[in-house]
């Protein structure tokens, strides 16, 4: 009896933009690694740069799978993560250390114990919407995105009050955790970020099959045997420790995820989520270097990479919604 191995061309078709965004990818790695680099600058730049794409590779994975995966179970093409108001939960965790303990309590704080600290009351914040919202049988995902929102309007509002009232001096060096930047990445939260975003790949694997059934609808998996509920809730949680660690680790990077999702979406033409991820991790792993190397030898390094993200994203945003409203 002979087996059928053919891929499907649709998914032939994924593999191969795969493969040719994997060698762009590589090629947009190696440029930004190995430009300008001589006999004289190569001990001190090489390992500078490395620890850039070690912090862009996992910044790529954890906004590209939480991306992905956030609009399928919310059954939507514009939102993303940020929508939850993590990005704004971390600013606000910024500037109530400033405004209580002054900058040089934040620039003096150990690395390891900021992470935690940061990351921690993120996740915190996530769980106790989370319960709040599963907790009653009948609740949906748009009350959870709706809490979410909630929650980062009202701590984007106290953030802008404390920035108001602290120093201009140290307002200067809060300012800059406003702003993702890959420049000054800690080798320490580095490796605690790689772990911890690993330990979420494995706990989620077998989630990534069971996307593919969460795409036809609440009703329509609960019917096939997805555990609806308990699904929602894992991958939601998975979702903010990965958007913590990113935003922690680099700061907040707001439109990033609504690029790599649309752009994979565009490419890809498929439903299956193994190959959507990778595409959005791949995109990421062109997009940031190439977007780096624009910050530092066009501007100098005086516009940071978050800035034209912003940018190209907010515009792309627009399109979005236009494009939604029209149809």
């Amino acid at each position: 009896m002979k087996t059928n191995l053919k891929m499907k061309p649709a998914e032939k078709h994924a593999a191969n933009i795969l493969v040719i965004l994997g060698i762009i990818a590589l090629i947009a790695i190696a440029v930004f690694i190995f430009q300008g680099l001589n006999t004289n600058n190569f001990d001190f730049n090489f390992p500078r740069r490395l620890r850039k794409i070690a912090a862009i590779l996992l910044v790529s994975t954890c906004i590209g799978y939480s991306s992905v995966v956030f609009q399928t179970i919310t059954e939507n093409r514009i939102l993303t993560p940020n929508v939850m108001g993590l990005d704004s939960l971390y600013m606000f965790i910024q500037s109530l250390i400033v405004y209580m303990f002054g900058a040089k309590q934040l620039m003096l704080m150990n690395s390891t114990v900021h992470f935690i600290i940061s990351v921690g009351l993120m996740m915190a914040a996530s769980l106790v919407i989370y319960s709040l919202v599963f907790r009653t049988e009948g609740q949906n995902i748009y009350t959870l995105v709706l809490a979410g929102m909630i929650m980062g309007t009202f701590f984007r509002g106290i953030s802008s009050f404390l920035q108001m009232m602290i120093d201009p001096n140290e307002f200067s060096i809060l300012q800059g955790k406003m702003f993702a930047t890959f420049s000054n990445v800690n080798e320490k939260l580095l490796t605690i970020s790689c772990f911890t975003v690993l330990v979420c790949l494995l706990i989620s694997r077998k989630d990534i099959a069971k996307m593919d059934v969460l795409v036809l609808g609440k009703d329509s998996a609960i019917s096939l045997g997805i555990s609806y509920n308990k699904t929602m809730l894992r991958t939601m949680i998975i979702i903010s420790v990965m958007v913590s660690v990113s935003t922690v680790l680099v700061g907040p990077v707001t439109f990033l995820g609504i690029l790599l999702v649309s752009i994979s979406r565009e490419l890809m033409k498929t439903y299956r989520h193994i190959y959507l991820i990778f595409c959005a991790i791949l995109t990421g792993l062109i997009a940031l270097p190439l977007g780096q190397l624009v910050s530092e030898r066009i501007f100098n390094g005086k516009t940071t990479l978050s800035v034209i993200l912003n940018f190209v994203g907010g515009i792309y945003f627009i399109y979005l919604l236009l494009k939604e409203s029209k149809q």
